[in-house]
């Protein structure tokens, strides 16, 4: 009994600091991209209706409009692609005008493809809007040894993207 009392503790203790890392790894994307050191989150969720029709879905804490002094500086997404093995966490971070404003890999858990996590890679996304088409080996530039989590990048930025502009057709953004 004992042991298992400890077993549990040691999984709770590792999925805390998995998410804890997660929030800093968020928190800091937004700190250096919008160069502010306060600011709140607030989280923005589609009705279930809406979210049948989102290629990249809300409500489980990863879309939210960023506040700084009060005032909204732009919006994130948070989420998850997969790579060859496992999943990767990213974030999406537009200004207020929805131009992506930076992408980033913020947790890899892989030991191969870790070029897509490359700002030098990942800048290609800049600038991109609601109405851009990501396409992986075209307007995205492919990479060898990271096909898998490459394409998959490309596919999460797309999606956020198409879910960006059917939330901005249903007025919720």
């Amino acid at each position: 009994m004992f042991k298992k009392l400890i077993f549990f503790f040691v999984i709770v203790a590792c999925f805390s600091f998995a998410v804890n890392e997660l929030e800093e790894k968020f928190h800091n994307a937004i700190k250096t991209t919008f160069n502010v050191e306060k600011f709140e989150v607030k989280e923005i969720v589609a009705s279930a209706e809406v979210n049948k029709k989102l290629p990249a879905k809300t409500g489980d804490k990863n879309l939210y409009q960023i506040f700084s002094e009060e005032k909204s500086i732009g919006y994130g997404y948070l989420g998850q692609a997969p790579s060859m093995k496992n999943v990767f966490d990213y974030v999406v971070l537009f200004d207020n005008d929805f131009v992506i404003k930076k992408s980033k890999v913020l947790i890899y858990r892989e030991n191969y493809g870790q070029q897509i996590g490359t700002q030098r890679w990942l800048k290609q996304f800049i600038g991109m809007t609601p109405t851009s088409e990501v396409k992986y080996g075209e307007n995205v530039v492919a990479i060898s040894g990271a096909t898998i989590s490459a394409s998959s990048m490309a596919r999460a930025v797309n999606d956020v993207l198409k879910t960006v502009k059917i939330l901005q057709t249903e007025n919720i953004l």
